[in-house]
């Protein structure tokens, strides 16, 4: 496993490249899952203009103002926590490396850069602004198009999209909540998809309603970039070892898996970066991610990576013969929900139990995302026979 990036470049390449132990190998494949929706997302969004299903919009804004206070002030802010943080980093590398998330979401840092980081970022503020000032302010009319609204889709859903998953994980492992509430609500480890896709999409929907996207056609537009996003962010969960793995796998490999790599079948997830059994160390290994697994398992992200992948090129495929507002969506909630009930067959994950009924929270969302899939397929299309029309 590569906890984080310098173990990765150093098995790939041979090279030691220090600095990288800041950068967690799950973060960076994050923020590779949101550059992959990113693509995805504008894409539809100019195809669906193009269609004539959504629309550019005007927008009036204010041209030549003097930058305000609060402007400097805003800017002065993020620049000292910035430089806060990196000036710390550089002086307290090896403390930086050791526990990177700790570090970095402690309150500690270097005064002296978040200093001089305010002045350098409200300056460059204030000098960029310089330049735009006009003798009396203008107000302008612009045209905006509905795919330049992707910065704050994206920055919305992520915000919105973590704190769902960490409160669903919260509510998934209550015990474990309880002992430790702080712990399990601060930090990047302990995330459940459903609750940053139910959170992370009710964000998305009011910001798009609010600029003149309907919700169905914006449901549209976001299906095949979620199933992209959460295909490539499993890669990070895989490459981490970050716990999300399977149920134990003592069986051997089957005769017809016999070409692909004993992993694949059952890992023991060496060197993860969730540190679990923590005390079966891997012999003659030196520094934190010296533990295994004691029993092989499922290694589930890598088979989601390769499912949830696959069905993306099906729905990109398919997309441009969906018509009715709604149906595209539909057909990824059943997707999702069909791949994500049977992979939590062999996935480690909370059981629920409900009148005699044993089940995960996962599973529990899959069925109402497959129900939910198949009505708003029925709906869609008798609302299209209907009335044609193609900008809900």
């Amino acid at each position: 496993m590569f906890p984080n990036l310098y173990f990765l470049v150093e098995y790939l390449t041979g090279w030691h490249l220090e600095f990288l132990k800041i950068v967690q190998t799950f973060g960076f494949f994050v923020a590779i899952a949101f550059m992959g929706a990113y693509w995805a997302f504008t894409q539809e969004f100019k195809r669906k203009e193009a269609l004539d299903y959504i629309h550019p919009f005007q927008k009036i804004v204010t041209v030549g103002a003097r930058i305000t206070t609060f402007e400097l002030i805003s800017n002065a802010i993020f620049g000292f926590i910035i430089f806060y943080k990196i000036f710390d980093v550089a002086l307290n590398f090896s403390a930086a490396v050791n526990d990177p998330q700790a570090f970095l979401l402690s309150t500690r840092g270097n005064l002296i850069g978040g200093v001089l980081g305010a002045a350098v970022f409200a300056y460059w503020a204030y000098y960029e602004n310089k330049k735009q000032v006009l003798p009396k302010p203008e107000q302008r009319a612009v045209t905006v198009h509905p795919y330049e609204l992707m910065g704050s889709i994206l920055l919305w859903a992520a915000i919105f999209g973590f704190a769902g998953a960490k409160l669903f994980n919260a509510l998934e492992n209550w015990d474990a909540f309880m002992k430790d509430p702080i712990g399990m609500l601060v930090g990047f480890s302990g995330l459940t998809f459903y609750g940053g896709l139910i959170c992370g999409g009710a964000a998305v929907l009011y910001i798009a309603n609010k600029n003149g996207v309907k919700p169905f056609t914006m449901l549209d537009i976001g299906a095949a970039g979620m199933m992209l996003s959460y295909g490539l962010g499993r890669i990070g969960c895989q490459m981490a070892g970050d716990g999300d793995w399977g149920i134990p796998n003592l069986k051997p490999k089957p005769n017809w898996l016999s070409w692909a790599p004993d992993w694949i079948w059952s890992f023991k997830y060496p060197h993860n970066v969730d540190q679990s059994d923590y005390d079966n160390r891997i012999p003659g290994c030196i520094g934190k991610y010296c533990n295994e697994l004691r029993l092989p398992v499922f290694p589930t992200p890598f088979y989601e990576t390769l499912v949830c992948l696959i069905l993306f090129l099906i729905l990109w495929r398919i997309r441009h013969k969906i018509k009715a507002p709604g149906v595209f969506f539909g057909i990824y909630m059943i997707m999702a929900g069909v791949e994500r009930f049977f992979i939590e067959l062999i996935r480690v994950n909370t059981k629920y139990k409900v009148a005699g009924i044993s089940f995960t929270q996962a599973e529990m969302i899959s069925v109402i995302m497959v129900v939910g899939g198949l009505l708003l397929i029925y709906f869609g299309n008798k609302r299209y026979e209907k009335t044609g029309a193609t900008n809900a």
